[in-house]
């Protein structure tokens, strides 16, 4: 499979596109996450498609680094678009364009942002989105998609932590999840093992102290931002684990306030709450190489 998407380097730059909505650059991965989305929605697997060859050309035709595009770096926020708008809307033409529109302007945002050296995950996405929910509900509207009016009753079951990997893609089925954990473990087996742990944390924290109702618990929507964030910091080091223990905290925290005000919350918490922990862990860094350099220095002198 490697061999054969290598074969083609656009089409391996777009399934690692699609890989890198949990940050794997693995072309097997974004095929299994493609099968979990289509698993849940045609119209929702379509438009990730779309979006992600969008944005990927895209990047082709502005020119930016070869690498980056190779990478996927300019299809994964694309993809979320492209899954989002028929996730809460019904797939009538205008919302295809926007697909297309909203995938080129993800892109390109995510270009400025590695340009300036930021890491800002999927804030294209969220940004680009917002927008789009603001037009489509208040200027243009347009009626909602027929899986936001289904009935979901769910278990409070362990099956929420493999719900929680389905709703970062926007699925709540435990198969679309199961496959997504698979994904992410092909790619990093230790990565989707502390997402795993994050997700089973996030939602007892979340029922624990009432964050979330029980239902949206275990539809795995109390946990997909914590799968990001483990995901981000997972490592082999103690302190990985802190790590990530701390931007699941904040991740929950944002989310909590978020919800308070009504916001949509898409994968904002998992955005916010990283970026502050990579500024607290530099600053932790800076702070002990810091004391290390005078240590060495004291040590010289005497």
């Amino acid at each position: 499979m490697k061999s054969l998407t290598q074969k083609v380097p656009f089409l391996d730059a777009v399934l690692k596109g699609i890989g890198q909505i949990m940050l794997q650059e693995n072309a097997l991965t974004g095929i299994l996450f493609l099968v979990g989305i289509f698993c849940g929605s045609l119209q929702m697997g379509i438009g990730a498609i779309l979006a992600t060859l969008t944005g990927t050309l895209t990047a082709k035709v502005f020119k930016y680094r070869e690498e980056e595009v190779e990478s996927g770096l300019y299809g994964f926020s694309a993809a979320l678009v492209g899954v989002a708008l028929p996730f809460y809307f019904q797939s009538v033409g205008i919302i295809w364009i926007a697909i297309v529109i909203g995938a080129i302007l993800a892109s390109m945002l995510q270009h400025f942002f590695i340009v300036k050296k930021i890491p800002v995950f999927t804030f294209p996405f969220v940004f680009i989105t917002w927008i789009l929910l603001y037009v489509f509900h208040n200027l243009y509207p347009i009626a909602p998609s027929d899986i936001l009016m289904m009935d979901t009753q769910l278990n409070q079951d362990f099956a929420h932590a493999f719900r929680g990997f389905g709703q970062v893609i926007f699925q709540g089925g435990t198969i679309a999840g199961l496959l997504f954990f698979i994904a992410v473990f092909i790619s990093s087996p230790i990565s989707a093992l502390y997402a795993m742990t994050a997700a089973v944390f996030a939602a007892m924290i979340s029922s624990a102290l009432s964050l979330n109702p029980e239902e949206s618990i275990a539809m795995g929507l109390g946990s997909y931002n914590a799968v990001l964030c483990a995901i981000v910091f997972a490592g082999t080091k103690v302190m990985d684990g802190f790590w990530v223990l701390v931007s699941v905290v904040l991740a929950l925290l944002v989310a909590w306030i978020m919800a308070r005000y009504d916001f949509t919350l898409l994968t904002f918490p998992f955005v916010a709450g990283t970026c502050f922990t990579l500024v607290l862990k530099n600053t932790h860094s800076n702070f002990f190489k810091l004391e290390k350099a005078e240590k060495t220095g004291a040590n010289q002198r005497h």
